[in-house]
Order: C-alpha cells, then structure tokens, then sequence
C-alpha cells in the first residue's frame, strides 16, 4: 500500500499542489489582516494623540486671544497670566502635534511577516516543483 502511494499520476501531484497553493494563499492572506490590522490600530492611536494635540494648540490660542482682548480692553495684569497661560499650553500643544506626527511617520505600514513567508512560500513551490 506504501509503495502505490509513492506512484501517483502527475494529474494527482498537480491537484495536491495547486489544493496545498490554495491553502496556503488563504493562510497568507489572513496573516496579512491581522498585521495590517495592528497597524492600522497604531496609525488611529497616533491620529488620535495628533487630534489631541491639535484641540490643546486651539485652547493655547483662545487663551492668547483672551490675554489681548483683557490687554487692550482693561490694561490690567490679569492679562499676563492669561498670556502665559496661553503660550504654555501653545507650547504643549506644539510639541505633542510634531511628536506624534513624527511617529506616524516612522511606522512601517509594509506586512514584514505577510512578505516573508511569501518568500518562503516561493521558495517551497519551487521545490516541490523539482
């Protein structure tokens, strides 16, 4: 019984390999989700943080307009904290916005695990093909 299975036709090891191919493209494809998806969530944190940054940079602004507002209006030194204030949180807001847009534009969207095992994959298709 061993012997008959080594002597399989060539339409049988054809059919084996293109049922194994299809196999294993379903399988890539679904690694492939799963990391885009994790970084997909890595890029909608960073958007997040960015819009974060984006909402303390327009409070920081508000803040100096209030300080000009209370300058010009009063003359009093009410407007110097108002100023301060304000110019911290511009500060803040600044820096938060460049780190985070900065990050986002050190992630590696390429599927670095999807691409290897295609290599492999080429590779493993090529021998059984020998």
């Amino acid at each position: 019984m061993a012997e008959a299975k080594h002597e399989r036709s060539i339409g049988e090891l054809f059919s084996e390999l293109a049922s194994e191919t299809t196999t294993l493209v379903r399988q890539e494809l679904q690694l492939a989700k799963v990391e885009l998806g994790h970084k997909a969530a890595k890029v909608g944190k960073h958007v997040g943080l960015i819009a974060v940054g984006g909402a303390v940079t327009h409070a920081g602004v508000l803040a100096v307009v209030a300080a000009v507002i209370l300058l010009v209006g009063q003359l009093i030194p009410v407007w110097l904290s108002a100023l301060i204030v304000g110019g911290v949180l511009l500060g803040v807001g600044y820096m938060l916005s460049q780190h985070e847009l900065s990050e986002l534009k050190n992630l590696d969207a390429v599927p670095r695990a999807t691409v290897e095992t295609l290599k492999q994959d080429k590779e493993w298709a090529k021998e059984q093909l020998r």
